[in-house]
Order: C-alpha cells, then structure tokens, then sequence
C-alpha cells in the first residue's frame, strides 16, 4: 500500500469520529492493543525528547524500505505515535521524505493534543525523516 493509500485509509477511519473524545478513545483503544516495543527497545538513546511522557521510537532499515515501531507509557501518545509508525513503516526512504503526517491535523488529532504531547509528535516526525534521510544516503 502506498503512502498515499494508507493516508486515505486512515483517514477513512478516523474521520467517522466527530466527536474528539469518541476519536481519543478509538485511538486509546487501539494502543491498548498494539504490541509496543520489547524492553530491550525502552532504552534513553531510543528516547524521543519533548513529551512530557516516556516516548520510544525504534527503527529499522531492511530490505530498501523503512519500519517503525513506537511504545508509551502514556496511552494517549502510544496510541498517536503508533498511528504514525504503522503509516511510515513499509516506505522506501524517499516516499518517507516526500510525505508528512498532515493526515493528523485533518481528522483533528493534533488540535487536540496538549503543547507537549504535539511537541513530542513533532520529534518523533523529525526522528522518524532523519532516520529515512540516513537511509536514502546508504
């Protein structure tokens, strides 16, 4: 599935939800059945700065194509981050560096975080590009 393709199915399923409450708890639900990282991923250099909660990015670089894997202690910004991973991951370098998480604005997620937890989703973008830039210069 392309990038564009996954944007437009996630956009299909979130964008039911008018209410933000009913969308944060759709989105609550879904981290509490998301696999998270193993602990051995839960370590300070995999830390992502900025959010007032534990946020850990992992990423991976095989086979040409990017993967992403992201876990919380907080709920609310797993299930964010976990959205924003599971869109990425399976995107070569450059499709990852031709396409922002805009799809969260659209369906009102970012307006509804708190200053930090937006802050914290703008470091896991940016780790997310830098890490795709390192790998389109592999």
């Amino acid at each position: 599935m392309t990038l564009d393709e996954k944007r437009q199915a996630l956009l299909d399923e979130l964008s039911p939800f008018e209410d933000p409450r009913e969308r944060f708890q759709y989105i609550i639900d879904r981290a509490k059945t998301a696999s998270g990282l193993d602990e051995q991923y839960r370590i300070p250099p995999l830390l992502i700065e900025g959010c007032t909660s534990s946020l850990w990015m992992y990423p991976e670089f095989k086979d040409g194509i990017c993967l992403f894997g992201a876990d919380s202690d907080a709920v609310i910004t797993k299930g964010v981050a976990t959205l924003v991973c599971e869109f990425y991951s399976g995107a070569t370098p450059g499709e990852v560096l031709a396409t922002n998480a805009d799809f969260l604005g659209d369906v009102g997620i970012t307006q509804h975080l708190s200053p930090n937890r937006r802050n914290g989703l703008s470091n896991l973008v940016a780790k997310i590009r830098a890490f795709a830039t390192l790998c389109a210069a592999r």
